[in-house]
């Protein structure tokens, strides 16, 4: 073997932002070659990070296609990477996380009888339908595995809990905060002009985002409803909301947060401008997964509008706090960060959990080792 070949497969904004410094770092190792496949089953979102990290994909199956189902993403990413496994012919794939596109990528590897590494491996919410599909998509392509990048020791003890041998486990932190350490620029402007004009030094900014399946309908009325009732009891406060592409959570945010004073309604953000305005803002609330690694690491609360998380290492360190789906206690547990500056700082100045901005270069290591290089 001259060089390990490595194949990357990715499909979503979020895979793309965590892969980058790993593929940077692919690239970078002499005794690697670095193949890039894209499946694109976010086109747009996914293009912008491919754009900001200088990316260039060696295939590109593009599948995505309006109001596509979880069975047809599956079943266009296995037919697609047959054809590219077959002529790629890597040494080890490397999937991401939690997506369709991962779990089909790494199904697809295991057909050709490839080695499959994953990368994000061991989070479990421990619930099957929440996140859905991530949690199953998570356990299903940690079987099919041969390597499994673990963010935390919690992770990692997830894995060894369903027997997975230790051997194959490696402790990296995630790679989330590479990325994110590389993009966040104290004199950072942004193109929309509303962001540069809110003032973050005398108004507490809150970051919103909302997306999450399991949410749609009556959660989210609840979230858009706290967040009405937050900013009509404090002044001081100013909402920012870039609005996922999803029909029902545009329809949704506009109905009830469409006419509110100092909430900014916009559209979704490039990674770089939404990294930034993560530094910018007070404090944050989210349904994503990601956020919670991401912002800890810029001393930023979360709350997370979900009944449980994949992320405990979070709320065990105090950087982040389950806040639910009911108003009421996404509307207390605000008002609480808002009002009492001991909280607010406790959260703050917790330690991240998440790593140290090194993950992506302990990934590599890793893959060298196992190939005895």
């Amino acid at each position: 073997m001259n060089k390990i070949k490595v194949m990357s497969i990715f499909g979503t904004r979020p895979e793309a932002i965590k892969m980058a410094p790993v593929i940077k770092e692919l690239e970078g190792h002499e005794g690697i070659e670095s193949v890039v496949c894209v499946t694109a089953q976010h086109r747009e979102m996914l293009d912008q990070v491919l754009d900001l990290f200088e990316i260039k994909p060696d295939y590109d199956l593009n599948i995505m296609k309006p109001g596509q189902t979880l069975s047809e993403i599956t079943s266009r990413v296995l037919l697609g990477l047959e054809e590219v496994i077959k002529e790629v012919k890597p040494h080890m794939v490397l999937v991401h996380g939690d997506t369709t596109t991962t779990f089909a990528g790494a199904l697809a590897a295991f057909y050709q009888q490839v080695k499959v590494g994953h990368v994000e491996a061991g989070l479990r919410s421990g619930n099957m339908y929440s996140p859905y599909p991530e949690e199953i998509n998570r356990i299903l392509t940690g079987r099919l595995s041969h390597l499994h990048f673990a963010p935390t020791l919690g992770n990692k003890k997830n894995l060894l809990s369903e027997g997975i041998s230790e051997e194959s486990i490696v402790l990296t932190g995630n790679t989330v905060i590479d990325a994110l350490l590389q993009v966040v620029k104290e004199d950072y402007r942004f193109e929309d002009a509303r962001l540069n004009h809110i003032d973050y030094r005398n108004k507490k900014v809150i970051l919103l985002t909302a997306h999450r399946r399991e949410n749609l309908g009556g959660p989210m009325i609840n979230i858009f409803s706290a967040v009405k009732e937050i900013t009509e009891k404090n002044t001081d406060v100013e909402v920012v909301f870039p609005v996922h592409l999803s029909p029902q959570v545009r329809r949704l945010a506009y109905e009830i947060l469409g006419e509110v004073k100092n909430v900014h309604l916009i559209e979704p953000l490039d990674y770089a401008p939404f990294a930034n305005l993560m530094a910018k803002s007070y404090l944050i609330l989210t349904d994503s997964g990601g956020i919670q690694e991401e912002a800890p690491a810029l001393g930023k609360p979360v709350l997370v509008l979900r009944t449980e998380t994949e992320r405990p290492e979070a709320v065990e360190a105090g950087t982040v706090k389950i806040a639910g789906i009911e108003k009421e206690r996404i509307v207390a547990l605000t008002e609480e960060l808002l009002h009492h500056r001991q909280t607010y700082e406790g959260m703050a100045n917790a330690v991240n959990p998440y790593g140290d901005g090194r993950a992506s270069q302990r990934t590599v290591e890793a893959i060298v080792k196992h190939f005895g290089k």
